[in-house]
């Protein structure tokens, strides 16, 4: 695994998109931490994660995830994410962090259901 992370930011009208690709872990989960800490994303209502195809995430990089979403619960801001492997979706399931990070198929589902 160990392929580097790349993590940027772009924004649609209230939404703001998290791009994130790489390896997230202990090491390298502070980068999407730091993204989603911008006064401008923490602060928005809509926040979309479209994780690359071949991107990992080991415990430690759920560990920062599930500060992400423990922090947009607090906030009552509606977190998605898309692009997750089929194995990643299920540990989503499994930790709990689907009751704060709702996963879809596609891009367009997600925004559909901001609306």
């Amino acid at each position: 695994m160990n392929k580097d992370i790349k993590v940027s930011t772009a924004y649609e009208d209230d939404v703001v998109f998290i791009d994130i690709t790489g390896d997230i872990t202990a090491v390298t989960g502070g980068v999407v931490k730091g993204a989603y800490d911008k006064d401008n994303v923490s602060n928005s209502s809509k926040i979309l994660f479209r994780f690359g195809k071949d991107c990992y995430i080991n415990s430690g990089g759920l560990a920062f995830l599930i500060d992400i979403a423990s922090e947009g619960r607090k906030k009552e801001q509606k977190l998605a994410a898309t692009g997750l492997s089929e194995h990643f979706q299920k540990i989503f399931h499994m930790v709990g962090l689907t009751r704060c990070i709702s996963l879809y198929d596609n891009e367009e589902s997600a925004l559909k259901d901001f609306k």
